[in-house]
């Protein structure tokens, strides 16, 4: 009875942890520079990067930055015409989304956009595998960022027996070829593999199954995820093993510490591609015309919402 109160105790301290790390998640949405300066001046927290846990001055401070600098980047992209493609694999709660929704924060939807594709209708399995994945690809001066790819064959669909091995190991012929082909297309392909500990990814499905604004996180894939932990793990030792080639390689996030892992992806993300900022011309706002016979029109009150606020 003890243990289980122990276990009970640290659930509900990480319960409450993940509650201020989501108001700091809010916080990144709603604070611009300036007032994220006037907010933390004189109160950032110091850290030596050995903590345990990244202190909150810390974490927005390089957060802002490096997002300053993914503004650069996406404005690079755009002058240089390229066509950059980075993939977000993963376990389930490794912090995939968490780090995609720091990338495209601030950038412009019209450069830089997320793809992550539902599961494949019937029409679709007839297809061609890479198919469905293809009209997704960028034009020149886009960013595509996909929220799991093609590589769910590899994991999900192989461990979850949606796949037969024969196409798997057809997946694993043609998937090398596939992205040689996508390079020399001119696509500049980057893929990610956030890893996450078992003890930590059970911990997170813990909380969201805990905390009514986050259940709806934890699917039956989720619960069989769990499961078959050792199943998931021989089936990304063979994906890393048999796709990581020259032209497109994988890179590892450690992904136990959300803040970290977001703040290391990006900067790498940045390092990725040389990119140099492009001159902005000043923009001088134009005078409001007016009209000496305009009259503006009431509207009637009640097609305003309710100000209760």
């Amino acid at each position: 009875m003890s243990k289980e109160k122990d276990v009970n105790k640290d659930i509900s301290r990480l319960v409450e942890e993940a509650m201020i790390d989501s108001f700091d998640e809010e916080l990144e949405m709603e604070l611009d520079d300036s007032r994220l300066e006037q907010l933390l001046d004189g109160n950032a927290d110091s850290d030596d990067g050995s903590s345990a846990s990244l202190g909150r001055g810390v974490y927005f401070r390089e957060l802002f930055r490096l997002q300053s600098e993914l503004i650069k980047l996406q404005d690079w992209i755009v002058d240089k015409r390229l066509k950059v493609v980075v993939l977000f694999e993963g376990r389930d709660a490794a912090g995939k989304g968490g780090s995609i929704k720091r990338i495209t924060q601030r950038l412009n939807p019209r450069v830089c956009r997320v793809t992550a594709l539902p599961a494949p209708s019937d029409r679709e399995k007839t297809q061609w595998y890479f198919q469905r994945y293809v009209p997704h690809l960028p034009a020149a001066g886009e960013l595509v960022l996909f929220d799991r790819s093609w590589y769910n064959r590899a994991g999900v669909e192989r461990v979850m027996g949606f796949a037969e091995e024969v196409d798997v190991e057809e997946f694993f012929r043609s998937v090398p070829e596939f992205e040689r082909m996508l390079v020399r297309s001119g696509i500049i392909l980057i893929k990610y593999w956030f890893s996450i500990s078992d003890e930590q990814q059970n911990l997170r499905f813990e909380m969201r199954n805990r905390d009514p604004m986050k259940q709806w996180k934890l699917s039956p894939m989720d619960l069989q995820s769990r499961r078959r932990w050792e199943e998931y793990t021989k089936a990304k030792e063979e994906m890393l093993a048999r796709t990581h080639i020259p032209e497109a390689r994988w890179w590892i996030v450690e992904g136990d510490d959300k803040k970290r892992a977001r703040l290391n992806c990006i900067s790498h993300l940045l390092s990725q591609i040389p990119y140099e900022e492009i001159p902005r011309e000043a923009v001088k706002l134009p005078p409001r015309e007016h009209s000496p016979d305009y009259k503006r029109e009431r509207i009637p009150d009640d097609m305003y919402v309710p100000a209760k606020w």
